[in-house]
């Protein structure tokens, strides 16, 4: 099924079925934004002004079209993490791009469920989303891992899946907005290189990689907090 999907894709398209595949890619939008990832594929071909059976030629199943749903902010992430391939923090980029993979898995219900589904699953039309944010995800936390910010045994599978996870849980939990962002922390204040004593601190202080914030979740701190030492008597 993702073989068809590629090959489709690769083809030029005549005028009507261009116009056919923006059509059902601009109500899937809207209906998966609506109505969550599980949303009615004939309500969808419906509202597109087509048969079920022109959208089934361009999206040979549910992860085909969300797919092709998700390609923008696939594009947006990849985009991003070029640019923090270069920042001077490597922990506080790796942060925030994995915060903006919460931010953009929300804005679909139901999408953070299927990324988690299709990254053991190479048949997954949603694999052509997955493979290229592992490698890009991959570059940041290597980066970050040689600065000595982030512990070496952190693989980027996990990571990602536990972002993921974090983002079920905020969309199951859509009453407290903040549960993402605390959830990323929390997650992450276990990646820290080496123990968390009263000398790690100041090691992480002299590099400024402090993971000082992430995606808009604010400037919260990767490790322990600082603490103050009283003035001596």
């Amino acid at each position: 099924m993702a073989m068809s999907t590629v090959r489709t894709a690769a083809r030029p398209m005549r005028a009507d079925a261009r116009r056919n595949y923006d059509r059902l890619l601009s109500e899937a939008r809207a209906s998966f934004a609506e109505h969550g990832t599980d949303a009615s594929l004939e309500d969808i071909a419906r509202h597109a002004g087509v048969g079920i059976g022109t959208l089934y030629r361009h999206f040979p199943n549910r992860h085909a079209l969300m797919n092709a749903v998700f390609q923008e902010a696939l594009t947006s992430l990849l985009t991003r993490s070029r640019e923090l391939a270069e920042a001077e923090q490597p922990c506080t980029a790796l942060v925030e791009w994995l915060g903006a993979i919460v931010t953009h898995a929300g804005e679909y219900r139901g999408l953070a469920q299927a990324l988690m589904s299709a990254s053991g699953d190479e048949t997954s039309a949603l694999t052509q989303c997955h493979v290229p944010l592992r490698q890009a995800g991959a570059r940041l936390l290597s980066r970050a891992q040689s600065s000595g910010s982030v512990r070496a045994d952190v693989s980027i599978d996990d990571l990602l899946q536990l972002t993921n996870a974090i983002a079920l849980a905020a969309e199951q939990s859509s009453s407290d907005p903040g549960l993402a962002g605390r959830l990323l922390l929390l997650t992450l204040q276990g990646l820290k290189a080496g123990p968390a004593s009263s000398d790690q601190p100041a090691a992480s202080s002299s590099s400024g990689d402090r993971g000082a914030g992430y995606g808009g979740y604010g400037a919260e701190p990767l490790g322990p907090p600082h603490r103050t030492e009283p003035p001596a008597p």
